[in-house]
C-alpha cells in the first residue's frame, strides 16, 4: 500500500533494469533479484528501499490440482522520492520478449513545485 493512495496512479509498463543492474548478495534461493537501477517512460530510477514484498500464486492452467508461484510483488522507493509497486513475472508472457519480466503495477511520483 502506498504512502498516499490517493496520488497512486496505475501503471501496467515494463521497467528496463540497466546493464549491472542486478546484485545476488543476500537474495533468497528461489527468488528474483531485485535491480537496482531501471529505466521507465525514458528516466533513469535507482533504487533506496524495499519498504514491503510478497508473493501471488494460482492453480495450475492445465487443469491439474497444483498451486504455482506467479509473481513476486515489491513496494519500492526510489532515490528520487518515487514509490512504486513493481512485480516479477516468474514465466513471461506469451507472445513477449523474454527479457519483460519486470513490471510497474503502481506508481505515485514526487510532487514538483
Amino acid at each position: 500500500m502506498m504512502d498516499d493512495p490517493a496520488k497512486e496512479e496505475f501503471v501496467g509498463e515494463a521497467l528496463e533494469p540497466l546493464e549491472g543492474a542486478f546484485k545476488t548478495a543476500g537474495v533468497a534461493p528461489g527468488e528474483p533479484v531485485l535491480p537496482a537501477h531501471f529505466t521507465w517512460r525514458g528516466r533513469e530510477y535507482h533504487l533506496a528501499e524495499v519498504t514491503r514484498k510478497w508473493k501471488s500464486s494460482s492453480p495450475c492452467r492445465s487443469g491439474g490440482g497444483e498451486v504455482y508461484l506467479r509473481k513476486h510483488w515489491y513496494h519500492i522507493h526510489t532515490t528520487d522520492g518515487t514509490q512504486m509497486t513493481i512485480y516479477f513475472e516468474r514465466q513471461a508472457r506469451q507472445g513477449s520478449k523474454k527479457t519483460k519480466r519486470w513490471w510497474i503495477y503502481t506508481a505515485v511520483l514526487p510532487q514538483t513545485s
